[in-house]
């Protein structure tokens, strides 16, 4: 019986989505800037890297031709050398949004297609009563923040505050999201995530999709860093996703990194959530090793999104990517006769991009395998291509939304 290994880079899209003027992001391009950047010498680094961006062995499988089958160009250096050993793609995304849990929740086969509730870009950015309530309910001394902010900025600048009053920082973004830091020490780290589910529940009345803890160390003094026990609360699919079908049907699923969060914990199977790209693939590739004929590991490589995307990294961006492209000959040598393994994202961040939001993207669906045929897959009129091909080579029930490449 077959098994597949799925894997969503984080925010790694290849051009703009035929509707990214809607969100602002016409012309945005996270792969194709990245790639220009680096050929123009502004992704270097000393110490980290230089020249050209250099992925073989994705461009081997297909990535470059993917990105120019989503925007007419080449990114520089990206030429297939030699025979392409993939099927590969471009994928459209038609859920109401540019967040992560839309985006996997469509890979899956549960495209959203009412709009989320989000806060507007004004000061204070929450309303009265969502703020007041949750004051009330953790028996908090207040909050700080109040705005829509990025994460790194905002602790820089209210966590000196925060550890004088005991005031939770709350902010907010483009997305979806209503999101908390506190200092793990003085404030505690069990006692933000209770804010969190508070916040959760809270939260339903405006349809907002997710609650973030963001707990942070440090010291004015020494400067103040985010620590690995991030958690997500979101709210479930609104529909059946492959991993409920999979879980139905009594298929062994391996979730690693924030699968679980982002699904909210259903039917996610065993939850492996190692800090860092490295560490989540590492625990991938062993779970893979001995996974049960029938199985999913399904696997989120965040980093490329937090630590590089939203912070407008762009030489930090390419290292990761060369990072984990001089990690395929791995992947590879896991899979044996009859595995399936699909690489994707789930949006865009263009690190050259005004802003530090997510943008509205095309992403690559790059499938490999001992047994796939190489070759060009088009242009997949949704993410949820991606999930009706996964169930169809696993041989479970069709998904409600999807169509498969294997037809």
């Amino acid at each position: 019986m077959p098994r597949a290994f799925l894997i969503v880079l984080d925010s790694v899209g290849i051009g703009g989505a035929p509707d990214a003027d809607r969100y602002g992001d016409s012309g945005s391009d996270t792969l194709g800037h990245i790639a220009e950047a680096c050929a123009q010498g502004r992704g270097d680094r000393a110490g980290l890297r230089a020249g050209a961006l250099t992925l073989p062995h994705l461009g081997a499988l297909g990535l470059g031709l993917a990105a120019r089958g989503a925007t007419g160009t080449l990114p520089p250096g990206l030429d297939a050398i030699g025979p392409v050993q993939g099927a590969y793609g471009h994928a459209i995304e038609t859920a109401a949004g540019k967040d992560t849990p839309s985006g996997h929740w469509e890979i899956t086969g549960v495209p959203v297609r009412e709009p989320w509730g989000y806060f507007p870009v004004t000061v204070p950015a929450f309303p009265a009563a969502l703020t007041d309530a949750l004051i009330a309910q953790a028996g908090l001394p207040g909050i700080l923040g109040d705005c829509h902010a990025a994460g790194t900025a905002i602790i820089d600048r209210l966590g000196a505050e925060h550890l004088r009053t005991g005031k939770p920082i709350c902010y907010t973004s483009a997305d979806s999201v209503f999101q908390i830091a506190a200092h793990e020490e003085s404030f505690g780290l069990e006692r933000l995530y209770a804010t969190c589910r508070i916040a959760r529940d809270l939260c339903d009345a405006y349809r907002v999709g997710r609650v973030i803890a963001r707990p942070f160390v440090g010291t004015e003094r020494e400067g103040f860093r985010r620590t690995a026990h991030r958690k997500d609360y979101a709210v479930e699919p609104p529909g059946r996703t492959l991993l409920d079908t999979l879980a139905q049907s009594g298929r062994s699923v391996v979730s690693v990194g924030k699968i679980g969060d982002i699904f909210a914990h259903r039917a996610t199977g065993r939850e492996i959530k190692p800090a860092g790209n490295a560490a989540c693939l590492d625990a991938a590739l062993a779970a893979f090793a001995s996974l049960p004929d029938g199985g999913l590991v399904f696997l989120n490589l965040v980093d490329f999104d937090t630590d590089y995307g939203h912070r407008r990294d762009v030489p930090g961006y390419a290292a990761e990517l060369e990072a984990f492209d001089a990690r395929l000959p791995e992947i590879h040598a896991v899979l044996r006769s009859g595995d399936l393994c699909v690489i994707t994202a789930d949006h865009g961040n263009d690190p050259t991009w005004t802003g530090t939001e997510h943008t509205r993207e095309q992403v690559p669906v790059l499938a490999f395998g001992p047994a796939v045929a190489p070759g060009p897959l088009g242009r997949r009129e949704s993410f949820a291509d991606i999930g009706a091909t996964l169930a169809r080579h696993l041989g479970v029930a069709p998904l409600a939304a999807g169509r498969s490449w294997l037809e």
